[in-house]
């Protein structure tokens, strides 16, 4: 306890702990040079004799308490220099003097008269050395009458405690239930009067259970006695003896007895256990502050969050002391040395913000933005980001017959209201794997990736902000607007995900279980008692063509509608909900017409149309209705003619056999036609006056080439990627990659590979090095090994995330050559995506009749589509058109997805070629066969029709 020179001199330094009595003090070293807590020392001051205080109940000796009082506010948490006197090894204690600075605490006791010396003993040596003057002081005092001496009638008798059971030991006679009633959540000023040892209990609730009785008053000046937990308690729970204490048990006792031992206090009383134990949170003085002692001992590894205990507390209190918990898990404090996390099927996504237009509402908890930073036209240009850590009603799967949740319409259409068109601050925050459950075989979109982010308005508008949080998030940082989640939760439109341990969540955890609370309260949406409004909507889009041809005269009642666009099914056909009618109902433009699916400007167009009137409020002119039941007119975005701005922007031609008299700003549309033909835009870049293009996609004129080919990589039904047999191409680049000699991995500033360059990279699956493209890097560089890049195999066609330790510099002789991975689609069939009905299914089957590579086929190229232009990675770039056929079957992988019904045949567009109608009347019988047997897609019968175009007709005519 002391350095060699205090201890060649008998005087020692130490820091009071505690005072136990009006004459003893319990000293702790200022050091230690062994791990725990420092040792300590129990000294009483030589030569007195203080009052005795009752111990668990009873009746202290006269001015008892005075007097321990005097000598704790002088001396609890000072340095004091002491030394032991003597020793009485029969009763086991130690009696030395104290100094505080250079005052001597034991005159300072007996000046004030709240202890008597003792002269007996004097003989044996057992004598403090400064008696003498500690005699003189006491006759001083008692002629003072000072402190014990007082001779005020009744000074005596008034100075006794007669205390009340304690609820420690005699927990039965203890009112734990009317102190709490009397006083709950009102603070009360305590005294710590003991931390004894951890019990077996304290294990499994708190690393340390620190039992403390607490000496207050309350209102009417009666006083209480109560146990108090650390962690938001101090419970009751002595320990036997024998009983080991648990790892980091002395230390949280230390810890504890440190700040409060013998400490003035202040309790929050809020609830009480079935073991007649008081549940409330304590707080210790530190400096100006006070500081919440359970928070501090979760923060420091010492304590362990106890969920039910912690469910009497305040919502913000518990969640601190949750985040408090999480921390320590994650620094591996203490309690948690070895503890190891669970896994997660989330990480953590870091600068990935971006600003952009809300294009889409998906859900209440899922929107579609348009990145400002990426080209109109790029398939990258939206991205679908999911609200961070909320979940609302979901909205069904009207062709799985799953009707909305209650209050999912609510959700989404409050969010359209709010969002659509306007600009945002996208905050993507982490993304997870969704496992839609087992498959027969790996491919890709067995988990699809979702990315979860926060997204702010940027200007906000009146009322945006009535019901959100503006104040800035202590873990996010500033907010850059208003919170849209924190809106939805507001409204009551969600709630928020209670997340497990490490798993990422919102920056913005907490506003958003403010704003969840905040609704409870309020009893708003889901929270509320009532029942979701009833919305019965008439599906027209759905019904046969006769049931809209009697429509048609309710929406001729009035010149112009008001509508929604509900979608974008192609640059000029748009399903449309109409309020007034609550109906439905399939919409096009009169007279104009975009490129198909598969011609080019088919994409630019679908993007030019979702981001100026997706769930747009618009009005439309409806002047009749085609033999599919699409209703045909004109349509008005803030009144923009919305064909016009198609035409002006050469996306779109004005066919005027419709006939125009029928057609509101015919003339419009015809000097919009006209301005794009003069400028060459689009579809007229190779316009000549006077001469008419081909309309259709560019089809080889030469006999049709056929390729040997092994596939790679599928990446979903109807898309895949091969490479062709016995190209001398991959032979020469697999000589190359072998010749290289590899050395250990680059140094972290000498290679920095970025976004486009073409790199060599090790495969995960057999670690294998081959050329590759890095799709996405580090945003701020290579900061460790570890660090992830994403990177598109140009050889293969498969894609993967690396660690910078994975990758290699290129030459560029070898990183020059193309890519030998060529992305393909099959021809004359549409195939479901991965999120549609039969999506996964279609992708399974191509999976297993393909990924083999020892397996060949004749890829018969019908077409080639340039329009994608550069590789960017997977699914993008130029694509070849085939029909596919393995060497050894006589029916192409077209036909065997359309006969199992997992994919359906082509419409016949007016300017396609003869052998284009031949192809598509011989997969006709496949798809009779799969409706008939009602497989697949067919499963419910008919299918929606997506386009304007009829199927193909059959040469005995008719149509199925």
């Amino acid at each position: 306890m002391a350095t060699s020179t205090a201890g060649a001199t008998g005087w020692y330094r130490g820091k009071v702990k505690a005072v136990p009595s009006g004459d003893s003090l319990v000293i702790m070293a200022m050091t230690s040079s062994k791990p725990g807590p420092p040792p300590e020392k129990t000294i009483t001051l030589s030569s007195l004799i203080a009052p005795r205080l009752a111990r668990r109940g009873g009746v202290d000796e006269p001015f008892a308490w005075d007097s321990r009082e005097y000598l704790r506010k002088l001396c609890i948490g000072q340095e004091v220099t002491f030394k032991v006197d003597y020793a009485v090894p029969s009763i086991g204690r130690e009696f030395g003097s104290v100094f505080l600075g250079d005052k001597n605490v034991a005159l300072l006791v007996v000046s004030e008269g709240w202890a008597k010396v003792r002269e007996q003993g004097q003989q044996k040596g057992e004598a403090s050395p400064f008696l003498a003057e500690l005699l003189r002081l006491e006759e001083q005092a008692k002629q003072q009458g000072l402190g014990k001496w007082s001779k005020a009638p009744g000074a005596s008798e008034a100075a006794i405690r007669n205390l009340p059971p304690s609820a420690i030991g005699d927990s039965g006679n203890f009112d734990a239930m009317g102190l709490l009633a009397a006083n709950k959540g009102r603070p009360m000023q305590c005294i710590v009067e003991q931390a004894p040892s951890m019990g077996r209990r304290a294990a499994i609730e708190t690393v340390s259970e620190t039992e403390t009785t607490s000496n207050g008053t309350n209102g009417d000046g009666s006083e209480t006695r109560a146990a108090l937990t650390s962690a938001q308690r101090l419970a009751a729970s002595s320990a036997p003896p024998e009983v080991a204490p648990d790892p980091f048990g002395m230390e949280a006792k230390h810890f504890t007895e440190l700040r409060t031992l013998n400490r003035d206090v202040r309790i929050v009383l809020e609830g009480v256990d079935k073991f007649n134990n008081l549940i409330g949170s304590v707080y210790y003085p530190d400096g100006e502050s006070a500081k919440d002692l359970a928070l501090e001992l979760v923060e420091n590894g010492l304590a362990k969050f106890v969920e039910w205990s912690a469910n009497m507390m305040e919502e913000d209190a518990k969640r601190r002391l949750k985040t408090a918990e999480l921390q320590a898990k994650k620094s591996r404090l203490r309690f948690w040395t070895n503890y190891v996390p669970p896994a997660t099927n989330s990480k953590a996504i870091h600068d990935q913000n971006f600003t952009g237009k809300v294009v889409e509402v998906v859900s209440g908890d899922c929107v579609i933005v348009a990145d400002d930073s990426v080209p109109f036209g790029s398939p990258l240009a939206e991205r679908r980001v999911n609200l961070s850590s909320i979940r609302c009603p979901k909205m069904g799967n009207p062709r799985r017959d799953e009707k909305p949740a209650p209050y999912a319409r609510e959700a989404k259409e409050f969010l359209r209201t709010r969002l659509i068109g306007r600009q945002v601050n996208v905050r993507m925050e982490y993304s997870r794997k969704m496992i839609d459950g087992p498959t027969a075989a790996p491919i890709p979109g067995d988990a699809r990736v979702m990315d979860f982010g926060s997204i702010f308005l940027l200007s906000p508008t009146k009322g945006d902000g009535d019901e959100a949080s503006t104040t800035p998030s202590t873990a996010g940082g500033q907010q850059p607007g208003i919170n849209v989640a924190e809106l939805v939760l507001s409204r009551g439109f969600g709630t928020v995900i209670r997340h497990r341990d490490f798993e990422e969540r919102s920056n913005f955890y907490d506003a958003l279980l403010a704003a969840e609370s905040r609704a409870v309260a309020g009893k708003k949406g889901i929270h509320s008692a009532r029942d979701s409004p009833a919305m019965h909507i008439t599906d027209l889009t759905t019904s046969n063509s006769k049931k809209a041809k009697d429509f048609l005269p309710f929406l001729h009642r009035s010149r112009r509608i008001s509508a929604v666009v509900e979608y974008v099914l192609s640059g000029h056909r748009f399903k449309l909900l109409i309020p007034k009618e609550t109906c439905s109902i399939a919409f096009s433009f009169s007279g104009v017409r975009c490129p198909g699916r598969d011609e080019p400007y088919s994409e630019e167009a679908i993007s030019l149309m979702r981001r100026k009137i997706m769930q747009r409020d618009v009005e439309i002119e409806v002047e009749t209705v085609d033999r599919t039941g699409t209703f045909l007119g004109s349509l008005w975005e803030s009144k923009t003619n919305m064909a016009v701005t198609l035409l002006e922007a050469g996306l779109a031609r004005f066919q005027t056999s419709f006939g125009t008299d029928r057609i509101p700003d015919a003339h419009l549309l015809e000097q919009a036609e006209q301005s794009a033909k003069r400028q060459k835009l689009k579809i007229w870049e190779n316009y000549v006056e006077g001469e008419e293009i081909n309309k259709g996609p560019v089809v080889e004129s030469k006999q049709k080439e056929v390729l040997k080919v092994v596939v790679t990589e599928v990446l979903d039904g109807g898309r895949f990627y091969v490479q062709i047999v016995e190209d001398q191409k991959i032979a020469s680049i697999q000589k190359q990659l072998a010749s290289l000699n590899l050395k250990e991995a680059p140094v972290i500033g000498a290679f920095n590979p970025k976004r486009g360059d073409i790199v060599l990279a090790q495969f995960s699956a057999d670690n294998s090095w081959n050329r590759a493209m890095i799709v996405n890097a580090p945003r701020d560089g290579v900061e460790s090994p570890r660090d992830k890049f994403e990177v598109f195999y140009i050889d293969y066609g498969n894609q993967e995330e690396v660690p910078y330790s994975h990758l290699r510099p290129l030459d560029q002789s070898v990183s020059a050559a193309p890519g030998l991975a060529q992305l393909c689609s099959l021809a004359y069939i549409k195939v479901p995506s991965l999120e549609d009905d039969c999506g996964q299914e279609a992708a399974h089957y191509i999976s297993e009749n393909t990924l083999n590579s020892s397996k060949e086929f004749r890829a018969k190229v019908e077409e080639r589509d340039a329009t994608g232009g550069k590789v960017k990675g997977q699914g993008t770039g130029p694509v070849v058109v085939v029909t596919l056929v393995a060497v050894d079957s006589e029916i192409s992988l077209n036909a065997a997805l359309v006969q199992e019904g997992l994919a359906r045949i082509e419409k016949v567009r007016k300017w396609d070629s003869m052998e284009r109608k031949v192809a598509l009347e011989n997969l006709e019988k496949f798809q009779d066969e799969a409706r008939a047997d009602r497989r697949g897609l067919w499963v419910h019968g008919d299918i929606e029709s997506d386009e304007e175009d009829v199927l193909p007709v059959k040469k005995t005519g008719g149509r199925r």
